[in-house]
């Protein structure tokens, strides 16, 4: 079959057109795939590299695919129904009763057998096994019976000297003696909490929220203020301050680069103008920044610490997002509460791996994490695409959906009569995990609402598992009609 007709009367251009609708449509090119350069295809096609270039500005024109810089052309999921708003009518402080709810995700999640798409781990997809393993050889090699020790309490120098030098890269100065090696990135969170407010303060947090957050929050017997949150760019930063004219406040815990279950990426401009209104009523931020690195296109988000006068923010990183989560490493870097935050450290863990901590230095220094983290972005943007797609396929037109920018997760808000917990239940007896809107609210809000992840290789599996839930809630759909 010839794909491009010279002697038909349609523009050569409209035929390419044609040619890649088609392609898309026959499940050839699916959401996410790079197509051609210019010049391969018009190799192929025997057309000239103009004629190529029009056709592909006319799909872009149409929205069917995007041009990324320095990375070429690529398909694009239709996003019919895009999440704009979030809903967060009240403004008040609330005591945290969620962990039933998380206790059962928890025990679906890591259930054998289950397709995982409750579980937020972008890492594995596209896992740094390898060069991981290599990263521990060498250090086995070297450090012989030291590797067996506790390490450091406050974090082995060459792991917190590499952190620091990363964060220069990213345009803001952080002494290696600031940064405090955690297990994980919850340790860094807890570590940064109990370092600011008591139990009954108020602490501040975006709605939807990650829920890892809101258990902590109980755990410590704090009360939640959700605050609402533009499924775009952020906290809404006049709410925010109507919050903190009529309630005291004792700290702002946010994911504010890259957002957790909304995908929103803030931009620096607006992390700036965040900062110095906390800074103004002398609240301190915690920033939960395990998802800064996975940022789609453009410069990394620069961490919110980096606008600070006063020392009032404190940021969470980890590498269990963007490396191993069985590592188990994260590291927070205190602003001015340093040495609250170390005597905490020293009394709740002592210490943390330090064969993980020097393998990871290792690895960092190698470069082997750059190259990482270069392979793992465009995987997780293929597969966010390929998501969006599925479920635009397959759920009720009804159903709107984030539009990530970076992480690993996608929040779908699903017709009002679908509510998500006997869909939780409902999926975890055809082995497949998700997460249900209720958990991300101290409030139970968002019953209609649930979380996906596309943080694993993308298979058939997974795109059965997302039309099996699409039949799921067309079917609550009916009964509810």
């Amino acid at each position: 079959m010839i794909a491009v007709d010279k002697s038909a009367q349609s523009f050569l251009y409209q035929q390419v057109v044609e040619l890649i609708v088609q392609q898309v449509e026959n499940g050839t090119l699916r959401p996410g795939d790079r197509l051609p350069s210019l010049r391969r295809l018009s190799n192929k096609l025997e057309v000239s590299i103009p004629t190529v270039r029009q056709a592909y500005l006319e799909l872009e024109r149409h929205g069917r695919i995007e041009a990324r810089p320095k990375s070429g052309y690529f398909v694009q999921a239709k996003r019919i129904n895009p999440l704009v708003r979030t809903q967060c009518k009240s403004c008040k402080p609330v005591e945290v009763r969620c962990r039933n709810l998380i206790d059962r995700v928890y025990s679906s999640i890591h259930q054998p057998g289950m397709l995982p798409l409750g579980i937020a781990n972008p890492s594995l997809a596209s896992p740094a096994t390898k060069t991981l393993h290599r990263a521990m050889k060498r250090i086995m090699a070297r450090a012989e019976a030291r590797s067996l020790t506790y390490a450091p309490f406050y974090g082995e120098p060459g792991l917190c000297r590499q952190i620091a030098y990363r964060y220069l890269n990213q345009g803001g100065s952080v002494d290696p003696n600031e940064v405090l090696i955690t297990n994980g990135g919850q340790e860094a969170l807890t570590l940064a909490l109990k370092s600011v407010a008591q139990p009954g303060d108020v602490i501040a947090v975006e709605s939807p929220a990650y829920y890892g957050m809101l258990e902590l929050i109980e755990s410590l017997d704090m009360l939640a203020l959700e605050i609402e949150t533009c499924a775009v760019e952020g906290i809404e930063l006049k709410q925010l301050e109507r919050a903190l004219k009529s309630h005291r406040i004792a700290a702002c815990l946010f994911s504010s680069a890259i957002n957790n279950p909304l995908g929103c990426l803030s931009s620096d401009e607006y992390r700036r103008e965040l900062v110095e209104l906390l800074e103004r009523y002398q609240v301190p931020l915690i920033e939960d920044d395990v998802y800064g690195e996975l940022f789609f296109e453009g410069p990394r988000p620069r961490p919110a610490q980096f606008f600070s006068r006063k020392g009032l923010v404190l940021t969470a990183g980890s590498f269990s997002k963007t490396v191993a989560p069985g590592y188990r490493i994260g590291w927070l870097l205190p602003g001015s509460y340093g040495e609250e935050a170390r005597k905490l450290k020293r009394a709740l863990s002592c210490s943390s791996g330090l064969l993980q901590q020097l393998t990871l230095a290792d690895f960092m220094a190698s470069h082997d994490y750059d190259r990482h983290l270069n392979r793992l972005r465009p995987i997780l943007r293929q597969n966010a695409e390929r998501m969006v797609a599925c479920v635009e396929k397959y759920f009720p037109a009804q159903t709107a959906i984030s539009r990530p920018r970076g992480g690993s997760v996608l929040w779908l808000e699903l017709p009002p009569e679908i509510s998500s917990e006997p869909l939780f239940e409902a999926a975890r007896e055809q082995c497949i995990s998700i997460v249900p809107g209720g958990i991300f609210s101290a409030e139970n809000r968002y019953q209609n609402f649930v979380r996906l992840s596309f943080g694993h290789p993308w298979s058939e599996e997974i795109e059965h598992g997302i039309e099996t839930l699409g039949r799921m809630v067309q079917q609550q759909l009916q009964k509810a009609a």
